[in-house]
């Protein structure tokens, strides 16, 4: 296995500063003992990881040892307490390493201080570019991916050949199936679900905020205007018209579109357990609006501690041993997302509902990972619950009000 250029770079200097500090011999003599010598690294790594992802990383940590004499603890945690346990435990000095996470972690772990960059230097290219987008801030990389995750439009064959070209298109094919829905998307009631209706949304012209050339997001909010108004007044109607209910919520979704009761449904991977009994095709979510509706893309990574005394080491664990095909692809089994190495994801891809939600992904946008991102969930899904279920009965006038809310939360 390839050694990273840091980690040989790294036991270079220290040899070297050894060789300088410690009285060792000159000339011929030293010569002939460094040509003998086989350094080694030393020092020991700490990694957090759910038990979903355990037995693959510890794969991966086992081969590293053998291949580095690095000692790798692997410790199991909860993944719902890591994000806390993380942010709590890095200042002080303790936690782990390495932990497992999700890119949207970003903005807050950067704003706290507890996790470092990471170098991936010309392995970068071997993963899909919106992947190491995601967690990339302010021109840094601070995550090694290793998963993508996205909704699509899930697609019952037997009632709908065809895939859809546009959300009309979509209606219309589910109307002629004769089903009880036209199409499914959930809904958390009155909290709604923006992250469901994003591409919706995006058709029109309407992201949450401005994105940077590197894919990286500014807080600047870019949901107002006329491509959210436009948005919001769609939404009014789909609701008048009964395609879009807030009732639906994912359970509802999930248990109709395996009865057979819709020809498609709005989801990612994680539905297609429900739906072994099906013949079905992934496809893209169909626009409502004149701009290409594009999900939020999730990825699952690897972050490094800034507080960690081997982050070299670190450094060397993921970029070499967590980003190869094998280790790629045992998560990808372990966890049923695609693989964000390329090579990794080609051969997943040789199903083609894994290959469905990755061309998808290709063209979806990173979820922003930016602190602000936290001012905006609230309001935005209550607004767009409201409008659809009629409460709200001006749509833009709800919407324009909702970005005013936002606007007043980020200050």
């Amino acid at each position: 296995m390839r050694r990273s250029i840091l980690l040989a770079s790294a036991l270079a200097t220290t040899l070297a500063l050894t060789a300088c500090g410690s009285g060792e011999p000159s000339g011929d003599a030293a010569a002939d003992e460094d040509a003998s010598a086989k350094p080694s690294a030393s020092g020991s790594l700490t990694v957090w990881v759910d038990e979903t992802r355990e037995a693959a990383v510890q794969t991966a940590a086992e081969a590293y040892e053998t291949e580095s004499g690095v000692d790798v603890e692997i410790v199991q945690k909860n993944f719902e307490d890591i994000r806390a346990d993380f942010l709590a435990q890095v200042p002080t000095g303790e936690g782990p390493d390495i932990t497992v996470g999700a890119h949207d972690w970003l903005g807050e772990f950067t704003k706290n201080g507890v996790v470092a960059p990471i170098e991936l230097g010309d392995r970068a290219g071997d993963f899909i570019p919106v992947s190491v987008e995601a967690f990339t801030q302010d021109g840094q990389v601070y995550g090694l991916p290793y998963a993508i995750e996205n909704i699509a439009l899930i697609r019952n064959t037997e009632l709908a050949p065809e895939a859809p070209e546009t959300y009309d298109d979509m209606i219309a094919a589910g109307k002629k199936a004769g089903t009880k829905f036209p199409f499914l998307i959930q809904s958390d009631g009155d909290k709604g679900d923006p992250y469901t209706y994003y591409p919706f949304q995006t058709s029109f012209g309407a992201p949450v905020f401005e994105q940077n050339e590197d894919g990286s997001y500014r807080p600047e909010l870019a949901v107002g205007g006329e491509g959210g108004e436009a948005f919001a007044t769609w939404l009014g109607e789909q609701g008048e018209e009964g395609n879009l209910s807030t009732d639906i919520s994912y359970d509802i979704a999930v248990e109709a579109f395996a009865k057979g009761q819709s020809p498609f449904v709005v989801g990612g991977p994680w539905m297609l357990e429900q739906f072994q009994d099906l013949d079905l095709a992934v496809d893209p979510v169909p626009a409502p609006g004149d701009q290409p509706a594009q999900p939020f893309v999730g990825v699952q990574g690897f972050y490094v501690s800034a507080q960690s005394e081997n982050a070299l080491l670190a450094n060397d664990f993921l970029v070499n041993s967590m980003s190869t095909p094998e280790a790629q692809t045992a998560l990808f089994e372990a966890g049923g997302r695609p693989p964000a190495l390329v090579e990794a994801a080609d051969a997943a891809s040789d199903d083609p509902l894994v290959a469905g939600f990755r061309e998808v992904g290709a063209s979806a946008v990173p979820m922003p990972s930016i602190p602000e991102m936290g001012s905006v969930w609230s309001f935005w899904g209550v607004t767009e619950a409201s409008i659809i279920s009629g409460k709200a009965k001006d749509p833009v006038k709800a919407w324009d009000k909702m970005v005013s809310d936002i606007e007043g939360a980020l200050g």
